[in-house]
């Protein structure tokens, strides 16, 4: 349940909000003073303070600036409401780190709508806060390979400044990481990190999304803050950023050239000040060819290119990967620290990888979690498409003879596995004397507890 504090000196608004606000399931409490609002915000956090500017006791700004200092793990979004507002002391508001500015007499339809983006704002806040403390870009960019320790070195020297960046690499190789580790290195990083993923999102929303809405759009959305506004003097991520359509693509090239744009159905242009991240697994520039992107959008979203190396090409990276990877997963499901064998890890390097990074975390999900008991992961563990892929391929062998053994292994493994660790009833499937077995196990270094 999200919590909000109404602060304000007329009973009847008070009373009236706190029984809306309710009914809407958010847990609600009032003050009529700002003394009395200092009291409940030291005593219990909130998510939002709806706050008037003229208090009995205090200028409603003054009281605004004091929250606005309190640390940000426990700081409420504060919505201004005031009857006599002006422009200037919205803007001023604004400045000071309101969230946004109601004027009396309430529009029950637009506070309910600026509360529920406020509440959004703090949870998104909340969880950057969150990342930020488990986060570092050392840890998240796991391993010592070349390419990414080149990775690692672009980004401490691009993430301070507010240069774009168009992050290139194939699905599963950690853009939006990459991504939030130049947030998380900039000098915005103590504000939002927002992420639109323009391949997930319908043609037809996109805009609204990306733009917001206002009242009186024929789209028969309600209104709306967009993901560009409620980014405002954070960062960006647009990723897979080639999948927009054409028209979308003309109105984030307005948007980027002065950081100004004009929400689905309204009439007054926005100004905002974002760092924007694009990524993509397209070739942009054969898409452009293709007419399907815009060559000036391209150009500007390209100031830094950033180039992700798919795990293929940088295998010497998977086995701290699988060990971070064990870490992660054995903290989460609560199991004491797991190994993996050489023979497994030798499995592993000798896959392609299409999935990259994303395909070897599930790999080791799965691992884990139908492996309970075990406390080192085997080869035997390891699931049939490893397998089959590092036969096939052929990858890391250096003869005939070792691929041979290695498709002998896997199949002796499996057929193991179907008799349920006894070797007799193995030997049965594979039509071989027990004896013979036993050697060829032994030959191949296949150790089975009966």
């Amino acid at each position: 349940m999200n919590h909000v504090l109404i602060v304000d000196d007329e009973a009847n608004i008070r009373e009236s909000l706190e029984e809306i606000l309710r009914e809407e399931g958010y847990g609600v409490a009032s003050a009529p003073t700002a003394a009395e609002a200092k009291i409940l915000i030291e005593d219990a956090p909130y998510d939002v303070v709806l706050l008037d500017i003229w208090l009995p006791d205090r200028d409603g700004l003054d009281v605004l600036q004091e929250i606005h200092q309190l640390p940000a793990e426990t700081r409420p979004e504060v919505i201004m409401i005031s009857g006599h507002g002006t422009i200037e002391t919205a803007v001023k508001a604004t400045k000071l780190g309101a969230y946004d500015f109601l004027e009396k007499p309430l529009s029950l339809d637009r506070t309910l709508i600026v509360l529920k983006n406020a509440v959004e704002a703090r949870r998104l806040r909340s969880e950057n806060l969150e990342f930020k403390r488990q986060f570092n870009v050392n840890s998240v960019l796991t391993g010592e390979s070349v390419p990414l320790k080149a990775l690692r070195q672009q980004i401490r020297l691009m993430a301070p400044t507010n240069g774009r960046v168009l992050i290139y690499g194939e699905s599963g190789t950690g853009k939006e990481l990459i991504a939030r580790s130049i947030h998380a290195e900039s000098l915005r990083r103590d504000r939002v990190f927002l992420e639109l993923n323009c391949a997930a999102i319908p043609e037809a929303h996109i805009e609204a999304e990306l733009f917001g809405v206002r009242h009186g759009a024929s789209t028969g959305r309600t209104e709306q803050r967009g993901t560009l506004e409620r980014a405002d003097s954070g960062t960006l991520f647009l990723d897979e950023v080639g999948d927009m359509s054409l028209k979308t693509q003309a109105k984030v090239l307005s948007a980027l050239d002065d950081q100004m744009f004009t929400p689905v159905g309204g009439t007054q242009p926005l100004r905002v000040d974002v760092r924007l991240i694009a990524s993509t697994n397209k070739d942009l520039e054969e898409e452009i060819a293709k007419g399907n992107f815009r060559e000036d959008l391209f150009y500007r979203l390209n100031v830094v290119p950033f180039s992700v190396p798919p795990l293929r090409e940088r295998k010497e990276d998977i086995g701290p990967l699988v060990r971070e990877f064990l870490n992660d997963f054995g903290r989460q499901y609560g199991r004491p620290r797991m190994e993996i064998s050489n023979e497994a890890l030798e499995v592993l390097h000798q896959y392609h990888w299409p999935g990259n990074v994303r395909e070897l975390k599930n790999v080791i999900e799965r691992v884990l979690i139908l492996n309970p008991r075990a406390l080192r992961i085997e080869r035997k563990h390891l699931p049939p498409l490893t397998h089959k892929a590092s036969v096939r391929t052929g990858d890391g062998f250096s003869s005939l003879q070792q691929a041979r053994d290695a498709y002998e292994r896997d199949y002796i493994l499996k057929k193991i596995e179907e008799a349920r660790n006894n070797v007799s009833r193995a030997a049965e499937l594979l039509g071989l004397e027990r004896s013979h077995l036993y050697r060829k196990m032994k030959a191949l270094g296949i150790s089975v507890r009966e």
